[in-house]
């Protein structure tokens, strides 16, 4: 049985919520910034913050960007299963753990994952229960003049966002539901109110 509105947890027991988010969609549709949105206007939810073997970058710190970590500690993490998910890009690998999720779940933190189609795929696995948001573009037209005005890279390097973004975009289907991303305060507005307006339970 569920426990009454405007009740005070039991002794020694903490509201548990019932399942993470993991946001993904397709290069250029502003995840990064979205979340970036939830951490300034929500600091109660937690943010994953994955692990990566590539070096941190100027300004960078090691448990704020990234967990730095060398490619055997990698290894070790993904052979003892304490990754949910994990890619391999640009030559390095990026995951994430999976004890920070468990722990802050288990203390009744609202938990948000930001990840790509395919780790959002490999959590799903790992955590069948998770909450897979999709977020998505307002037209194809949109996310060609994102990711053409960033003008940080080559009409190669663009081309082949293009066409990972076109096989991103497929993947739509097989999440529970999507956000369109028309402005970052919406986006994030709703973002927010599925994270932390979730059922809980009641766990000693």
């Amino acid at each position: 049985m569920s426990e009454p509105a405007g009740r005070s947890a039991p002794p020694g027991r903490v509201p548990v919520p019932a399942r993470p988010v993991v946001l993904s969609g397709p290069s250029g549709v502003g995840k990064g910034t979205v979340v970036q949105a939830v951490r300034r206007t929500c600091p109660q939810v937690w943010v994953s913050v994955s692990v990566t073997t590539r070096p941190p970058r100027p300004g960078e710190e090691h448990g704020r960007e990234y967990y730095f970590v060398s490619e055997a500690e990698f290894e070790e993490m993904a052979a003892a299963g304490r990754l949910l998910e994990r890619a391999r890009f640009a030559g390095h690998w990026y995951g994430t753990p999976r004890d920070p999720v468990a722990r802050h779940l288990a203390a009744g933190v609202p938990v948000l994952i930001e990840v790509d189609v395919v780790g959002a795929g490999q959590i799903r696995a790992a955590m069948p229960g998770a909450l897979l948001v999709f977020l998505a573009p307002p037209s194809w037209d949109e996310l060609v003049r994102r990711l053409t005005a960033r003008d940080t890279e080559s009409a190669e390097g663009v081309e082949r966002r293009l066409a990972a973004a076109r096989e991103e975009l497929r993947a739509e289907s097989q999440f529970d539901l999507t956000l369109v991303n028309e402005s970052v305060e919406d986006a994030c507005a709703q973002l927010v109110a599925l994270v932390t307006a979730r059922p809980v339970i009641w766990k000693a």
